[in-house]
C-alpha cells in the first residue's frame, strides 16, 4: 500500500530526537494538553469499550495520555502499559503516574515495530496521535495486533486534513508569510501522514484487522490559556 512509506534510519533518528527535545514542554504544559485532547481520549475509550478489568496497551503514549486516564478507568483489577520511543517521554509519564498515585500502569521504552510483550497479552491496544510517526506503520500495526488476545480491539486516532484543523492551520499560515519551507512529503512521519479519509483504515485492513471502522471525530479544543501561553 502507498500509505506504508518506511522511514529510513536518518529520518527515524530525527523524529526521535524531536520528541526527546520537546519532552520538557510536554511536561510543562501537560495539564493544558490533557484538556485540549480529552475529547479524543474519551472517544477512543468509548470506541474500544474500555472498562474495569481490561488489560490495555497504549503505544506512543508520550507524556502519559491517554494511558493514565485509561489506567483510572480499568481500576481496580485492570492494568495499562504505556510505551514510547523516547525515554524522556516515558520518564515524564512515570512521574505523572506517581503524582496521581496510580499503581496499575507500567512503562516501556520501545518502538511500535518491536513491542517487548508476548502474544495475546492485552485485551485492547490504543494509540492516540502516534501512528503517524511510526517508522514502519504496517509493521507497527501488526505488532499491536500480535499482542492482542483473540477478539481483542485496537483503536487509533490520527489527524484529519489541515483544513479541518485550525489549531494547526492558523499558526502555519502566519508562519508561512515569514518563513520559506519546502513542501512536506505527505508520506513522511508527520501530523497529516494519514489525513485522507480511509487511509488508516486501509492500512489496518492490510495488517489483518477485521471489522474495521473509520470515522471523523468533530470536536472543539478548549483550554484556559492566554494568547501568550498559546
Amino acid at each position: 500500500m502507498i500509505y506504508n512509506r518506511v522511514v529510513n534510519e536518518e529520518e527515524s533518528d530525527q523524529v526521535i530526537q524531536g520528541w526527546r527535545e520537546s519532552a520538557p514542554y510536554w511536561e510543562k504544559n501537560s495539564e493544558t494538553i490533557h484538556q485540549m485532547l480529552a475529547p479524543i481520549t474519551t472517544s477512543m475509550m468509548e470506541e474500544a469499550g474500555i472498562s474495569s478489568g481490561h488489560a490495555v496497551l497504549d503505544v506512543a503514549g508520550g507524556a502519559g495520555e491517554p494511558s493514565l486516564t485509561i489506567a483510572r478507568t480499568v481500576e481496580p483489577t485492570g492494568r495499562v502499559v504505556c510505551t514510547d520511543v523516547a525515554l524522556e517521554m516515558v520518564c515524564i509519564a512515570a512521574r505523572a503516574a506517581e503524582r496521581r498515585s496510580l499503581t496499575n500502569v507500567n512503562f516501556a521504552q520501545c518502538t511500535a515495530e518491536s513491542l517487548p510483550f508476548s502474544i495475546a497479552s492485552f485485551d485492547i491496544a490504543t494509540s492516540r496521535l502516534g501512528a503517524m510517526f511510526f517508522a514502519n506503520p504496517l509493521d507497527g500495526l501488526r505488532e499491536m495486533m500480535r499482542v492482542l488476545r483473540p477478539r481483542g480491539r485496537l483503536t487509533l486516532a490520527v489527524w484529519s486534513a489541515p483544513d479541518f484543523n485550525p489549531f494547526f492551520r492558523v499558526v502555519t499560515r502566519v508562519m508561512s508569510r515569514h518563513l520559506d519551507s519546502p513542501p512536506d512529503d505527505p508520506l513522511a512521519p508527520g501530523a497529516f501522514r494519514f489525513a485522507g479519509q480511509g487511509e488508516i483504515a486501509a492500512l489496518l485492513t492490510e495488517a489483518g484487522a477485521k471489522n474495521v471502522r473509520d470515522r471523523i471525530l468533530d470536536f472543539q479544543m478548549a483550554a484556559a490559556v492566554t494568547p501568550e501561553d498559546f
